[in-house]
This record gives C-alpha cells, sequence and structure tokens, in this order.
C-alpha cells in the first residue's frame, strides 16, 4: 500500500471511530473551518456532521426511506442527548469497554496500513497516541449505543406486525436487491508439524529470558507477538473476566503470581506467553505474546485430503453439510449457523456484492446444489486455510417480498418501532438538558413539544 493513500484511510478510520458522533467541547480545533449546528449540554452537532450522515444514509438506500435533513439533524441530537441523559442518569461504560472497543478498531486500521510502524513513519505519531485522542469520541459512541439498548430492550415485532409494515411501504420505495445466494462453509485450518511447533516454543522461551533480563514485554510483543489484535498495544488484553478467553490461557493466568510470566501455553491460536498485571476475584489483567507455527504445503495438503472425504461423504448423502459444519468447521462464526454466511440482520440469504471475490469467482462456476473441491485460502490474520463451499441457493435480482426479504423486512420494521419508541422518549427527556438549535435549522421543529 503506498503512503500517498494514508490521509483517506485514516480519514476513513477516524469515522469508524466516531460513528457519527461529533466530540465534546475538545472538538473545538476543527470549529474553526466548521460550523455548530446544535448544542446539548456539553456536546455538539457540526455542520459537516449533518452533510456526512445525510449523504451516507442516502447511499444505503434503506427502506422505508424517506430521510430528511431535518429528520437526520433531530437523529444526531437524540444522540447527543443520550450521552448527554446517560450522565444524569448514571449510566456508566466502564475503561475496559472503551479501551476493548479502541483496541479492536485500531488492530483493523494497522492492518489495513500495513503496520504500526507505518502510522507512525507518516503521522509521526504512534497507537497509542491516536488510541488517547479518540478515547472520549469512542466513549460517546459505547454510552449511545448502551442507552439505545436500555430505551429500546423490551421491543419486539409480531409477524402481523412485519406484515402490515411491508404493506405499508410506497411500491416505489421499495429496495431492489442484486442477486442473492445462500452459501455455506467449512473450514479447516492446517495443524502444523512438531518440529514448528518447537521453533514456536523455543522463540517464546528465548524472549522470556531476554524480559527476565531486563528487555521491555511490551516491545517484544509489538515486534514479534502475531495476535492482530493486541500485538500493536504491547500485547495488552485489559481486564478478562473468566470465559472471555481460551480456557488454557485462563488457567495459566489465575494460577500466576503478580509481574510472573509463563512458559509457552498452547491453545487453539498458537502457543501464547503470558505476563500477569494484576488480578481481582475472578478478573484478571494480562499480556501476552502470540506466535503460531508455521504450515508446510504437506500440511496443508493433509486438511485438503481431510476435507475432500467430508465432501466425498456430503455428495454421497451419508452425511449432511450443516450438522457436519458446526461439528467439523474451524471457522466459529460460520460454524455456529451450519456453515451459512449472515447479512446484517442474521439471515443467510447474502448479497454477491457482500462476498469475498474469490468466493464470488469460485460460487459463480458451480451449480445450485453442489459442493466444491477443497479451496485454499488466505484468512484475515494472515494465516492460510482450506474450505469447501456449499452452494445452497441462488435469488435473482428483485424487488424486495415478503417471501424472499422476511428477516431484513422483520428488522426494518423493528427498526422503524424502536424508533418510535425512541422518539416518543426523546419528548420528555429533552427538558432535563440544556438543547439548542442553530437559527436556520429552526424551522425544522425538532424541539417543538
Amino acid at each position: 500500500m503506498k503512503l500517498k493513500f494514508f490521509p483517506l484511510l485514516l480519514s476513513s478510520f477516524i469515522i469508524f471511530c466516531v460513528s457519527g458522533l461529533s466530540s465534546r467541547a475538545y472538538a473545538q480545533d476543527a470549529v474553526v473551518a466548521d460550523k455548530i449546528i446544535a448544542k446539548v449540554d456539553n456536546y455538539i452537532v457540526l455542520k459537516s456532521e449533518l452533510e456526512r450522515a445525510y449523504l451516507e444514509y442516502l447511499s444505503q438506500g434503506k427502506m422505508n426511506s424517506g430521510m430528511t435533513k431535518c429528520k437526520m439533524l433531530e437523529s444526531l441530537i437524540v444522540d447527543k442527548l443520550m450521552v448527554a441523559k446517560a450522565e444524569i442518569d448514571s449510566v456508566e461504560v466502564s475503561d475496559d469497554q472503551v479501551n476493548g472497543e479502541l483496541d479492536r478498531r485500531m488492530a483493523y486500521f494497522v492492518q489495513q496500513v500495513g503496520g504500526e510502524e507505518k502510522i507512525q513513519e507518516y503521522y509521526g505519531k504512534s497507537v497509542e497516541d491516536f488510541k488517547e485522542e479518540l478515547y472520549d469520541r469512542v466513549k460517546e459512541d459505547i454510552t449511545k449505543q448502551t442507552m439505545h439498548h436500555e430505551i429500546t430492550k423490551d421491543i419486539t415485532v409480531t409477524p402481523n406486525e412485519v406484515r402490515k409494515f411491508f404493506r405499508h411501504i410506497p411500491q416505489d420505495s421499495l429496495p431492489y436487491y442484486s442477486t442473492e445466494v445462500k452459501l455455506a462453509q467449512i473450514v479447516k485450518d492446517p495443524k502444523p508439524n512438531e518440529e514448528e511447533e518447537q521453533v514456536a516454543r523455543e522463540t517464546l522461551l528465548d524472549i522470556k529470558k531476554k524480559v527476565l533480563a531486563g528487555g521491555s514485554f511490551e516491545e517484544f510483543a509489538k515486534k514479534y507477538s502475531q495476535d492482530p489484535g493486541s500485538g500493536a498495544f504491547g500485547g495488552n488484553l485489559g481486564w478478562m473476566s473468566r470465559g472471555k478467553l481460551v480456557p488454557e490461557y485462563e488457567e495459566a493466568a489465575m494460577t500466576m503470581k503478580k509481574g510472573e510470566i509463563s512458559d509457552p501455553i498452547k491453545s487453539d491460536f498458537g502457543y501464547h506467553l503470558i505476563q500477569l498485571i494484576d488480578r481481582r476475584g475472578n478478573e484478571f489483567n494480562s499480556r501476552h505474546i502470540l506466535i503460531k507455527p508455521k504450515v508446510s504445503d504437506g500440511d496443508i495438503e493433509v486438511a485438503e485430503h481431510y476435507l475432500d472425504s467430508l465432501r466425498t461423504l456430503i455428495v454421497a448423502d451419508s452425511i449432511k453439510f450443516e450438522p457436519t459444519a458446526k461439528e467439523e468447521s474451524d471457522d466459529q462464526h460460520t460454524a455456529n449457523t451450519g456453515g451459512y454466511f449472515t447479512d446484517q440482520s442474521d439471515g443467510n440469504i447474502v448479497s454477491v456484492e457482500a462476498l469475498d471475490p474469490t468466493i464470488f469467482f469460485t460460487i459463480d462456476t458451480m451449480k445450485v446444489g453442489s459442493v466444491s473441491k477443497p479451496i485454499r485460502y488466505r484468512k484475515q490474520d494472515g494465516t492460510e486455510a482450506v474450505r469447501i463451499l456449499y452452494f445452497s441457493k441462488k435469488v435473482a435480482p428483485h424487488v424486495a417480498n415478503l417471501k424472499d426479504d422476511y428477516l431484513k423486512i422483520q428488522q426494518a420494521a423493528l427498526n422503524k418501532k424502536q424508533g418510535d419508541k425512541v422518539s416518543k422518549w426523546f419528548k420528555t427527556a429533552k427538558d432535563d438538558v440544556f438543547i439548542q438549535v442553530a437559527d436556520e435549522y429552526k424551522d425544522c421543529g425538532i424541539l417543538d413539544d
């Protein structure tokens, strides 16, 4: 990736982190070139934020569209009100939640640009500097989500409400869906041989020796750890309760002394060198260095042969794809759904436009109902794996209808009902805080009773 694309990537990352929320008073530096159009206690809405949110909404072609800039501004003000009311109602978001989300988002960004050193090289700022700058904004985002959940957690929709919602959508406003497919996979991660596992163990033992001699665990983690979610942050995982990490890791961490460094601990992810920072009850704070043993072509071939044997049984109808995926697949996200890829509404009919290009070109040559031969591919973390694909169904381009798109329509109906509940909440909650709207938006009637 060339350096000249970094500003665009960072801009996208900032939007990703902020998720539609402008900052608090510390955003005043940006006001020189922008304009405040609303204030909710200590929180502001910028005109550029409104324009961006409105254009993004239009580009998504959402069902039951009819969004205006006035409605979008009201939505942004409601977001700010949720954050302000959370302070009044003592709805708290923990530092662990914020740091965990920041780590996830920063890890994604670091992976996209090709490494932490590229960020440091171009911007003169470290990942930690960016995390510090974005902390308050991400905290607002999580706080808003928490308040929204509290307001709408009891809202559900019945099948009758879904049908009624659909009937009230004007025909010319129904969304048009491109080709969609029902597609499942069984994934196998190649198992490394004993020689490579020994190399991983010795690498971690060597690092442990250097740390005990005075080296920095965090610096070694940044340099060597193959965990994309924590490596860039010195291996720090923050406070965790039981059940959040793999059992082997938790068992080691819960039996260690404060400051102690473990020997290499094996899990499904590879080998961990763990340092316990602190522990309180059933929670612990730790950092780790992950080394994944390398896999050879021979190891990949073993995985291919295994999947080919499963495919033979599936094609012969001796076993079924869905239960086999749940039992055998190493991709937990799709394994839990019987191997099926899902969309944002958790439906298993997905647009071909959302598929990885390699998957799209594979199924383009397959017949509906067929199972592919084993296919090698590279996962997001850079490791190689093998999978077989089951092309279950193909849905031609069409206008939204209840038969093919029930789950999408159900989600849209739920969103509408939740939105109505939030609107009712806004009418009463707005009297609890100071809200001011710029004169040019007074006609929107946002604060009218």
